[in-house]
């Protein structure tokens, strides 16, 4: 039986939503030359994971993680949080470093944590981690 606990989804509420995802995942695919499973379905009722599962990538960086928490104390302003969302990312080995130059200021992180988050983003990929995003 196969498991979907984790799994990727785009939920959409209306044929041009729909239409977007489906042209900007097909775009994706041609460019990685890889089938990417991520599914498109309509909205429906939706459940947030637990608070622990919620920014995964960033809550094993302890330094960044402790800033935004510090930033944002009530948890669902931590999981609402798109600067935190955007560090997630990145720290999961997604995005450029062109592009969190652009970004890095809205972050809000103090000198070290800036640093701290150049540092990670400039890893290489381990194989069979994520393609990062252009």
């Amino acid at each position: 039986m196969q498991s979907y606990q984790y799994k990727s989804v785009i939920f959409y509420h209306n044929d041009e939503q729909k239409r977007l995802a489906t042209e900007s995942k097909e775009q994706r695919e041609a460019e990685i030359e890889r089938k990417i499973f991520t599914e498109i379905v309509p909205a429906s009722e939706f459940y947030l994971a637990e608070d622990y599962h919620q920014k995964y990538a960033l809550r094993n960086i302890p330094e960044l993680l402790k800033e935004f928490q510090a930033i944002y104390p009530d948890i669902n302003d931590f999981i609402n949080s798109t600067a935190v969302a955007r560090v997630n990312g990145y720290a999961a080995g997604y995005g450029t470093q062109a592009v969190l130059q652009e970004e890095l200021a809205d972050f809000g992180l103090s000198p070290e944590g800036t640093s701290k988050l150049l540092e990670i983003a400039s890893r290489p990929l381990a194989p069979g981690c994520p393609v990062p995003l252009a």
